[in-house]
C-alpha cells in the first residue's frame, strides 16, 4: 500500500488529509508538524510525527504543505531522503526547477495550486508534473488533490501563474462581490443576517446553475436580463463602471505578481 506523508498540518493540509481519508478509508497517512496543537486536530487514523525525517522515511509520496519561505530550508534538510519519492508541493511561487536543485535533478516533482474552497471539498486545483513523474504517480496525486474538489493538469509550469491569478486568488474576488452586495442590501434597509443569506444562496445557486448548464455564462446572463427590467438596469451600471475591464486588470496584476514570485 502506498504511504503518504504530509509535511505541515495547517488548514490546507488538514483539508487534503481529511478528503483523502474520506475517499479511501484504508489510506496510510502520516503528518509531520513542529506544533503539537496542529497534529492534535487530525483524525486518529492519521499517524502523527514531529520529526520530518522520521515522517518521510517509509513514505512513497510526500506532500509539502508549508509556507513558500520555508520550502528551501525544508527541501535542503530532507534532501536525498525525497529523491526516490514523489514530492508534491502546494507552495505558491516555488518552481519545480528550484525544488530539483534542492532535492536532486532526478526528483519526481508535482507542483499544484489549490484554493481555499478545498476546505469544504469544493476546491479547484491546477497541477503540473515534471518529466520524472510517472503516470502512476500522476494518478496518485490526482487521488489526493481530487479528494477535495476538481483538478486540472497543465503541460507547462508557467500556466500555473494564470491558474494562481484565476482560481488560486479567485475566491477573494467572489468574496468581495458578495461583501459589496450585502452592504448594498443593508443600505436598502434589509436585515444584515437576511442580506447575507440572500447573497450567499444567490451566489451558490448561480454557480451551480452555470456548472449544470450547457449554456455559456454569457448566455445565462442574457437569459435573466429582461429588456427594460431591473437586471438590465443593474448591469448597465456595472458596465458603465468598467466591471469587465477592472476584472481583467485585477487578474493581470495577480498573474504578474505570481510570475515575480516564481522568479524569486
Amino acid at each position: 500500500m502506498t504511504s503518504t506523508t504530509f509535511i505541515g498540518a495547517g488548514n490546507i493540509a488538514q483539508a487534503l488529509m481529511g478528503g483523502y481519508l474520506a475517499s479511501d478509508s484504508e489510506a496510510k497517512i502520516t503528518a509531520s508538524d513542529p506544533y503539537a496543537a496542529q497534529l492534535e486536530k487530525l483524525p486518529s487514523a492519521i499517524q502523527r510525527c514531529e520529526n520530518n525525517h522520521d515522517a518521510v522515511e517509509s513514505a512513497h509520496v510526500v506532500v509539502l504543505c508549508v509556507k513558500p519561505n520555508m520550502m528551501e530550508q525544508i527541501c535542503k534538510d530532507l534532501g536525498s531522503a525525497l529523491t526516490s519519492k514523489l514530492t508534491i508541493s502546494v507552495a505558491a511561487g516555488i518552481t519545480a526547477s528550484a525544488m530539483s536543485s534542492w532535492l536532486g535533478a532526478e526528483s519526481a516533482i508535482i507542483r499544484c495550486m489549490p484554493n481555499t474552497p478545498a476546505l469544504v471539498n469544493q476546491g479547484m486545483t491546477g497541477l503540473y508534473a515534471n518529466e520524472h513523474v510517472t503516470e502512476a504517480q500522476k494518478q496518485k496525486a490526482a487521488n489526493i488533490l481530487g479528494s477535495v474538489g476538481r483538478i486540472q493538469w497543465f503541460e507547462t509550469e508557467s500556466e500555473l501563474d494564470a491558474v494562481t491569478a484565476v482560481s488560486g486568488s479567485g475566491p477573494a474576488y467572489f468574496f468581495l462581490v458578495m461583501e459589496a452586495m450585502q452592504k448594498a442590501a443593508i443600505g436598502l434597509g434589509l436585515d444584515p443576517t437576511i442580506s447575507r443569506d440572500l447573497v450567499l444562496q444567490t451566489a451558490l445557486g448561480a454557480a451551480q446553475m452555470a456548472q449544470q448548464s450547457e449554456l455559456s455564462t454569457e448566455q445565462l446572463r442574457i437569459n435573466v436580463t429582461s429588456p427594460g427590467g431591473t437586471t438590465e438596469a443593474a448591469l448597465n451600471e456595472l458596465v458603465k463602471g468598467g466591471l469587465a475591464q477592472n476584472f481583467e486588470k485585477a487578474i493581470e496584476a495577480a498573474f504578474k505578481r505570481s510570475v515575480d514570485l516564481s522568479k524569486g
